[in-house]
């Protein structure tokens, strides 16, 4: 047997039928409570089994209670009602803390005697220790021969070992070389030339040019005799003397 509608109370047929929220419902009854727009199953929402849309769905609030007269009455005696608990369990704990001592003639007469007492005994010890210091100090036994052993007179140091050291000889340097005398034509310069490879030889104005040989029209070999150094050097820049 067919079902009927949870809104118009028709016939529902297989057909047409929306199963929600323990109800049968025909596709266009099926709609919000309030606007009465269709509904399907994604954009519904439940309430108390009757669906809404996402407007006018009933939203639970909490509700602001009002300060009335019995309201302040009851809010009255329950503040009084904690305050007089606080005072029975104040009144219960008293005495199981620290108590404060009064201070009586009698507590008065017993601390003047411990103070006495205190003063009495301290200076006993006082005396005692004044007594101690006084004493002289025990003379060293000259029978002991620990004591004897500290007054023994210093042994003299060993004599000090000599060795035999002998210095080591300087070594003999040899006689310098004799620069050999030079030999050939001798030139001297008349400008000053800066040698631009290494086979050449520099040198400055006025410098003689020994032991020099001509190799071609425009080169000669020598030796400078100033510095000692001997290479290539253009023959335009010295003459023969």
């Amino acid at each position: 047997m067919n079902p009927s509608c949870g809104r118009c109370g028709k016939i529902v047929y297989p057909t047409e039928k929306v199963n929600c929220l323990d109800k049968y419902w025909h596709k266009g009854c099926f709609s919000c409570e309030i606007c009465s727009m269709t509904l399907n199953m994604k954009n519904y929402k439940g309430f108390e089994k009757r669906p809404y849309c996402n407007a006018h769905y009933p939203k639970t609030n909490f509700t602001c209670v009002a300060d009335t007269p019995e309201n302040l009455r009851l809010k009255q005696q329950s503040k009084m009602q904690s305050q007089v608990q606080y005072k029975e369990e104040f009144e219960k704990n008293k005495g199981k803390g620290f108590s404060v001592v009064a201070d009586t003639p009698e507590m008065q007469r017993i601390k003047k005697t411990q103070d006495h007492i205190s003063n009495i005994k301290y200076h006993e010890e006082f005396e005692k220790t004044r007594a101690g210091g006084d004493t002289p100090s025990p003379q060293p036994n000259s029978s002991n021969p620990v004591f004897q052993q500290v007054q023994s007179p210093r042994q003299p140091p060993a004599a000090s070992q000599h060795y035999n050291y002998e210095p080591t000889p300087e070594p003999v340097r040899p006689a310098a070389t004799a620069t050999p005398a030079s030999s050939g034509k001798r030139y001297q310069a008349v400008y000053d030339y800066n040698a631009a490879d290494e086979d050449e030889v520099g040198f400055l104005e006025g410098d003689v040019i020994v032991d020099a040989q001509v190799i071609d029209e425009g080169w000669m070999y020598g030796r400078v005799e100033r510095t000692g150094q001997q290479g290539m050097l253009p023959a335009n820049y010295v003459e023969a003397i």
